[in-house]
């Protein structure tokens, strides 16, 4: 296991700077205009930003008032016996909750779980993997689908959520394998 180890971390050291290099690259190689293109994207990117500004601000009112009411800290006692059986610690759980909603807000809590245990507890470890695995559903369905006009979203939502419970504890199960 410890050699597998040493292979991913130097494997990891390599990944960021080679997409970095390897997607513009490969965009010249198929004789694409890699700035204009990146400069097209980045002005609709602003264009989205605008129109997606009040439900992400809705989103953020909602966390924010359920992380200041104390019904977070209620929930992740209440379920920490159910979460022992999976083998997540119940600081984990704000993560698996907040993370299908927003992404800032995820950030948010794995910054507090980094200050609070260290940037490298399990709790962190186990945050941030989450973090890394996992989408931002509701966020996803709410802003993208409402953007382009989409009303009925089907099975997006519940496929979307299978997946995100699905990653949360594939997250658990590889950080105890590798950290725990």
């Amino acid at each position: 296991m410890d050699t597998f180890r040493e292979i991913i971390s130097v494997v990891s050291v390599f990944v960021l700077p080679a997409m970095i290099v390897g997607i513009p690259l490969y965009g010249l190689l198929k004789r694409v205009p890699v700035y204009e293109s990146f400069v097209e994207g980045g002005k609709e990117g602003f264009g989205l930003a605008v129109r997606i500004l009040p439900y992400l601000v809705a989103i953020l009112f909602a966390i924010g008032m359920f992380r200041a009411s104390g019904a977070m800290e209620w929930l992740s006692g209440a379920l920490a016996p159910v979460l022992a059986l999976v083998g997540m610690p119940a600081e984990v759980l704000p993560m698996a909750i907040v993370r299908p909603l927003t992404g800032s807000g995820s950030v948010a809590i794995v910054a507090d779980l980094a200050a609070q245990y260290g940037e490298t507890s399990l709790i962190t470890r186990m945050a941030s993997t989450m973090f890394g695995s996992t989408e931002t559903t509701f966020y996803v369905i709410a802003v993208y689908f409402g953007a382009v006009g989409v009303s009925k979203t089907r099975h997006a939502l519940p496929a979307g959520l299978i997946a995100d419970v699905a990653a949360m504890l594939f997250a658990v199960w590889m950080c105890l394998l590798f950290f725990g």
